[in-house]
């Protein structure tokens, strides 16, 4: 099994792009991107370890970059969010099968902030994230409901959430595993990349307030010769394929 997921493209000898969803989400995160993408590129749209379709447990970025080398030999790489760390890692360990990487508000030096420590301690990190799997989709679901007796259907978000009901302890699980991970091991890794010598795009949106596009610019400072792009909604480009980009120094 290559891995939950779907591809698309034009034949073996077409350019393989594989896209790397963030934390949570899932290779669904694509669908509006991978339908404006020519015929002529092969798209492979992948569930990450412990999420969507892939039954695999939640990993590190090692465990992750691992588990993608395992699945391809030379593509070009877009990470969105944790799955831009999982492209630079990828990266890192095999340059040679690295044809591009594109890098979507991806975590990089400087991302964690105080709430991703909360996120990540033993005792209290798993309390907001299991209110936000728990309670906020039942809200949603109870507000769907009043709102399909007035004849509205509400906002897309909503009803996103509103359809939560399956398996958001195992997702609230990897969402805290890669959490952890953040504090544990991004840095470790950041400290073995060197210049990436491979075409990259990043993409940041000077909005973002996840995803500091401060991090963006220490990416491409200090590993990268790319351009780097600024995007009105980047941190949400992985699901709005309109968001336009232009060059920022």
């Amino acid at each position: 099994m290559v891995g939950a997921g779907r591809d698309r493209g034009a034949g073996m000898r077409a350019p393989a792009v594989i896209l790397l969803n963030g934390q949570p989400g899932d290779r669904s995160d694509w669908d509006a991107i991978v339908a404006r993408l020519p015929g002529s590129v092969r798209v492979f749209a992948w569930d990450r370890p412990g999420y969507g379709g892939n039954r695999s447990p939640a990993s590190t970025l090692e465990g992750n970059a691992i588990w993608l080398l395992d699945r391809w030999d030379a593509a070009v790489l877009v990470g969105h969010s944790y799955g831009g760390g999982v492209a630079l890692v990828a990266a890192a360990m095999a340059p040679e099968r690295v044809r591009g990487l594109a890098l979507l508000a991806s975590i990089g030096p400087g991302c964690v902030t105080v709430w991703d420590e909360l996120l990540a301690a033993p005792v209290a990190g798993p309390m907001p994230s299991m209110t936000a799997w728990t309670v906020l989709p039942w809200m949603a679901r109870q507000c769907r409901g009043l709102l399909v007796r007035g004849r509205a259907a509400g906002p897309p978000s909503l009803q996103a959430l509103a359809c939560i009901r399956h398996d958001h302890g195992r997702v609230r699980r990897s969402f805290l595993t890669e959490q952890r991970e953040l504090l544990r091991g991004l840095d470790r890794w950041l400290g073995r990349l060197g210049g990436a010598p491979m075409p990259t795009l990043i993409l940041a949106d000077p909005m973002d307030k996840v995803v500091s596009i401060s991090t963006a610019r220490a990416v491409h400072d200090r590993f990268l010769p790319a351009r780097a792009g600024r995007c009105g909604r980047a941190s949400s480009a992985a699901k709005d394929s309109r968001c336009g980009c232009s060059e920022i120094g």
